[in-house]
């Protein structure tokens, strides 16, 4: 979608003539011509200026005061002075005000070498105090929560960590509390500040008041260094700096500002995570099933011992592969099974499979938005996933679209969602019925001309409604009734994106992996024809996948029905439920590439049967999950992405650089390069390939990936859509806007299952995260709970398909009755 077009405007600013973006505040437009403007409070990331510590006063002639640069915007032909003696003398009152109470503690405080008040006090200071007078004094540090410390001594009261409470996050948890120069920042209840983002306070502070409790003490700035990367631990793929020391330890991650993926902050996941690349339990050399248990054993023992394995199974091998997995190792691993081992039997999905065309349909460059987009569109629709959970900087993506721009929010979901009270409409249906309240909608939008002139792009909504077949009377409550929505719902909905502009669609990709996958994404395909998502009408989808590269791992070939570029498979192979079944019979051998299917999958129980069958288990992991530990005959150690070169693939497209940042534990090696090895030892040629080497090969394999370099690539990544190889997709025109009828409701519960940010291998392992894995529970209505005689907090057990769960009960406001969900993982 096009970006709004910025007009320059001249003005001049001590004495020089600068160009600079119209409306631009003056503190940034000064950047333009390399005059810098000292600011304690302001963050441009933050939204609308408050002017809060008067740092920023400029002279603005033809002003009888002075004025704050950080909220003045500046305008054609204004006269800035930033250096007369008006000026200068009122930096140095406030710079001398604020170190008034403050403990002047820089050779032990934390911030001290990269500290702003600091530089701010050498550069735009008097250099002397006139207050004598005994320092305030508070108890200091206090946890503010424990992942963050408080010193309140050093607090200037810069209101960044509020407004980002307030207007970020929107968790509305911190406050400043008491007058005067009593004020302090502390929660609204004195609870600790928990939650996803917490950890951007301890960035945003310009002073060493608020800091990390895993950081407090470990390094200066002198002694680390930053090296970037992309964080791979949720699909939002963040770029991140990894604070390093001695090439051997990461003690701190930080943002690494690309207003194209994370608008510079980090969920705390991915702030605290990294404390799992060096934990104590980390599996750092090979390991192989001797005596009744796993037992660490030579690099050439373990090689020999998956060789001989792989080679027996031949074509009888699977492959399964873990999100977290590069572009470039799952190239490699769906290289050496199709080409070496001749079998196609690879997946990436934990459920379902695509179907080749709808797979081809959903790549299509005129159907994909960008993050960016998020800000322009005329309206957002979230469709079957909780972004905060499943990712979450998108999250914050939308909840800034909704409130600096006001963009409508429509919500269709089978949970009560975090962004509920940012929406203009909630479609709500039962757990597993996406396909019919996506149905349901379209049945809604068609059923009647809507007011007014079209907009170009948008199909016809009485065409599309007689190809629906869905304009008989009555038909939309029919609809609602199969997804067991209000029909109510379904109309708020439909109005709220009834003649919208460019609207962004963000789904979850699990929508695809019930049985009726198929149909639910051919009415994801059908809302969006609907909506005229496309080349015309702007805007587009972004999917939201259950694993961080599942994108790039479906584009280099790891599925049983695409090879790399989305091609067919030559021969179609068996997905990961199938292969759980197949295990034992028909196939003999199976690879868990930083995949633990008993924990994250599907039918935990076909698993157990189907690894307990299998006659070889291959395992890259970097911790001993459940079906590593009981399972696998070899254990070949995984890297962390801090230790892997390579690139990944962001949801909407954008190729990321995966670095190697710090050096790997043990004797731990490149995945790529094992795969390689393996590669090697089993087609009988030498196969060596250094990483930028590997990658050109991946592009070159890859149609719309070709000509594909690291260099082109770069720190910021880049959209494959935007270069001139996205026109080798195969091309695939959108399919019919058809929808079947679907299903009635079966009585009793349905299940469902909701990912949680905090459970899976990262809080256990991270110590200072273990606090936030959460317990299993099961959700359900206060209808649902009263009629099964179950109250808040009771134990009780979840049985399906002959496998039980036992959970907690929690009941849930706004839980469609009927439905119960379970924690996934």
């Amino acid at each position: 979608m096009p970006k709004p077009s910025q007009r320059f405007i001249t003005f001049e600013i001590d004495g020089q003539e600068v160009s600079a973006p119209e409306g631009s505040m003056l503190v940034d437009a000064a950047k333009y011509g390399d005059v810098e403007i000292p600011v304690f409070c302001y963050e441009p990331k933050l939204g609308q200026p408050v002017g809060a510590c008067r740092m920023c006063l400029v002279e603005i002639e033809g002003m009888p005061k002075l004025q704050t640069a950080c909220s003045t915007a500046v305008k054609d032909g204004m006269v800035v002075i930033t250096t007369s003696e008006q000026v200068k003398r009122a930096q140095n009152a406030v710079v001398e005000f604020l170190l008034v109470n403050h403990p002047l503690d820089c050779p032990v405080c934390d911030k001290g070498g990269e500290c702003p008040l600091q530089d701010i006090s050498y550069g735009w200071g008097a250099g002397r105090s006139r207050f004598i007078e005994p320092k305030r004094h508070f108890k200091k540090p206090i946890e503010l929560s424990p992942l963050v410390a408080i010193d309140r001594e050093r607090c200037i009261l810069c209101y960044r960590c509020v407004r980002f409470s307030q207007e970020i996050s929107e968790d509305y948890q911190l406050v400043f509390l008491e007058r005067g120069d009593h004020t302090y920042v502390g929660t609204h209840d004195g609870r600790p500040y928990v939650g996803p983002f917490a950890g951007n306070i301890t960035e945003l502070c310009p002073v060493g008041a608020l800091t990390n409790t895993t950081y407090r003490f470990r390094a200066r700035p002198w002694d680390i260094e930053a090296a970037g990367t992309v964080c791979t631990l949720c699909p939002s793929q963040c770029n991140v700096d990894l604070t390093v020391r001695d090439d051997r330890r990461i003690l701190r991650v930080n943002a690494r500002d690309n207003t194209e993926v994370d608008d510079g902050w980090l969920c705390d996941k991915g702030r605290y995570g990294f404390q799992i690349f060096h934990a104590a339990e980390r599996v750092v050399e090979p390991m192989m099933q001797d005596g009744g248990g796993l037992r660490p054993v030579s690099w050439e023992r373990a090689m020999e011992a998956a060789v001989k394995g792989l080679d027996r199974a031949g074509e009888r091998t699977a492959a399964i592969v873990g999100g977290e997995a590069t572009n470039e190792e799952g190239f490699l691993l769906q290289f050496l099974m199709r080409e070496v081992l001749g079998s196609p039997h690879i997946d990436s999905r934990a459920g379902g499979e695509l179907d080749p065309e709808q797979a081809r349909a959903l790549a299509r460059p005129d159907l994909t938005a960008t993050v960016s987009d998020l800000d322009n569109a005329s309206a957002i629709v979230v469709i079957g996933t909780e972004l905060v959970d499943e990712s979450p900087i998108l999250d914050l993506r939308v909840r800034k679209a909704v409130r600096r721009n006001h963009v409508p929010l429509v919500l269709v979901a089978s949970r009560p969602s975090s962004l509920e009270p940012n929406a203009d409409a909630v479609l709500r249906h039962a757990a597993g019925a996406e396909e019919a309240a996506l149905a349901a909608l379209v049945a809604e939008l068609t059923g009647a001309e809507a007011p007014g002139p079209s907009r170009p792009g948008r199909a016809s909504l009485k065409d599309a409604a007689e190809q629906l077949g869905m304009r008989r009377p009555g038909r939309e409550a029919e609809w609602a009734a199969r997804a067991g929505a209000s029909p109510d719902d379904v109309r708020s909905a439909a109005e709220a994106l009834r003649n919208a502009g460019p609207v962004v669609v963000l789904w979850g990709e699990r929508v695809s992996h019930g049985p009726r996958g198929r149909e639910a994404v051919a009415a994801l395909l059908a809302l969006s024809r609907v909506l005229g998502v496309g080349p015309a009408g702007g805007a587009g989808m972004i999917e939201i996948p259950s694993g961080t590269n599942l994108r790039g791992l479906r584009e280099v070939g790891c599925l049983p029905n695409l090879k790399a570029g989305l091609a067919d498979a030559d021969t179609p192979g068996l997905g990961a439920a199938a292969i759980a079944r197949a295990l034992g019979d028909e196939l003999h051998a199976v690879v868990l590439f930083g995949a633990d299917p008993l924990r994250t999958y599907p039918d935990r129980g076909a698993w157990e049967r189907g690894l307990d069958d299998a006659g070889f288990v291959l395992a890259f992991s970097d911790f001993l999950t459940e079906s590593v530990e009981r399972f696998a005959d070899v254990v070949l150690p995984a890297e962390v992405y801090a230790e892997k070169e390579g690139t990944v693939t962001h949801p909407d497209g954008r190729i990321q650089r995966v670095r190697e940042s710090v050096g790997r534990p043990g004797s731990v090696r490149p995945q790529t390069e094992v795969l390689l090895e393996l590669v090697s030892e089993l087609s009988g040629a030498p196969f060596r390939l250094p990483a930028p080497q590997l990658t050109r090969l991946m592009a070159d394999t890859v149609p719309f990936y070709r000509g594909l370099t690291l260099e082109e690539i770069g720190g910021r990544g880049i959209r494959w859509q935007e270069r001139d190889a996205a026109g080798q997709l195969p091309q695939t025109p959108l399919p019919p806007a058809e929808v079947e009828l679907p299903p009635e409701l079966p009585d009793g519960l349905r299940l469902g299952t909701a990912r949680s940010l905090w459970a899976g291998r990262v809080c256990d392992h991270a110590p200072s995260l273990r606090f936030l894995s959460p317990r299993q529970q099961a959700e359900l209505s206060a209808e649902d709970a009263d009629r099964l005689g179950v109250g808040s907090g009771d134990d009780v057990e979840v049985a399906v398909n002959g496998t039980s769960v036992r959970a907690r009960a929690a009941l849930r406001a706004r839980m469609p009755a009927g439905s119960v969900f379970l924690i996934e993982g």
